[in-house]
């Protein structure tokens, strides 16, 4: 059994929605991704505890889980997440892998085939989970690898780390991320090896994605070489305020300005709609736009986000 019954955090908003919200046990367990048996061992914890009297106890609340329920009425989402500010970018990233690493351990069951797209805050989850038992579950990556440089944000990497994080198994797509051209990427999809697993990753039901800002001289794209200035100019020019699995989307979520989405090789993004779990994990207020042409174009349905971000959501 998935030791969730001792946090605390989860049990005060199965409270919410149960007591407050007036949903059913079985709507909470379909939310929160968790049986209905754990939903009523929750409230019954919670009760036996002292956090549920006639009312909810308002002091097992805080700002992050008013911020979580405010979010996720105002932007439609399944759940979000939030964690604590941190002034380090890099530290700021490990809070959020940690949280989402969480969430995983949380939500992952039996037979689940788990989508994986690259990243530097998608590569640090697999260290922060503690999983005790050996799960029936396959990890694939989303899409191809990237360039020359970092190695560790390879798709394949990161599969091969979480799998071996909860005791999976995993599929590995032996392909660029990005093909020169859209004829050569037909004829690869073709390949014995390659239709395999892109038949696979087809099969996903929960997807693990970062979500970048290309117009950032930071980004991961910048850094792999997939463009230059010049091609950020373009974007710019084309209002893309962010990308999921490399591919470009403008502040409504609509792909259809940015030609080079078509030279991606793995899942196209609309695809991600039809996922029943999307976990946008992504931080710092410079996110925020990113993160709303996500939630309208409704690529992700989870967001794990840190504090002042979440804030700027809501503005």
């Amino acid at each position: 059994m998935k030791k969730i019954l001792g946090d605390i955090r989860l049990m005060v908003k199965c409270c919410i929605l149960y007591y407050e919200e007036d949903l059913g046990q079985q709507e909470i367990a379909k939310l929160l991704g968790i049986s209905r048996p754990t939903v009523s061992r929750l409230l019954k914890e919670a009760k036996e505890s002292g956090i549920v009297k006639i009312e909810i106890n308002r002091g097992f609340q805080s700002d992050y889980q008013l911020l979580e329920r405010k979010l996720e009425k105002h932007l439609g989402l399944k759940e979000v997440i939030i964690v604590e500010d941190k002034l380090d970018a890099a530290v700021q990233k490990l809070e959020l892998a940690n949280a989402a690493a969480k969430y995983l351990e949380r939500t992952i069951a039996d037979g689940d085939v788990v989508g994986v797209s690259m990243g530097t805050t998608i590569k640090e989850i697999a260290q922060y989970v503690k999983n005790t038992n050996t799960l029936q579950v396959t990890f694939v990556p989303l899409i191809g690898g990237v360039g020359q440089v970092g190695i560790d944000i390879h798709p394949n990497q990161i599969v091969l780390e979480l799998a071996k994080a909860f005791g999976g198994k995993f599929s590995l797509l032996h392909a660029p991320a990005v093909i020169s051209d859209i004829g050569i990427k037909a004829n690869l999809q073709k390949e014995k090896g390659i239709k395999h697993i892109l038949q696979h990753i087809q099969q996903t039901n929960i997807a693990v994605v970062g979500i970048g800002v290309p117009t950032d001289k930071r980004s991961t794209m910048m850094a792999t070489g997939y463009y230059d200035e010049q091609d950020m100019k373009s974007l710019k020019e084309k209002k893309a305020v962010g990308d999921i699995c490399l591919q470009f989307y403008d502040i409504r979520g609509n792909t259809e300005p940015f030609e080079f989405n078509e030279r991606v090789f793995g899942i196209e993004i609309a695809q991600l709609k039809s996922i029943d779990k999307v976990i946008g994990v992504a931080g710092g207020e410079e996110k925020a736009q990113a993160i709303l042409g996500a939630v309208h174009g409704k690529y992700i349905n989870v967001l794990v986000t840190n504090y002042s971000c979440g804030k700027k959501l809501l503005k």
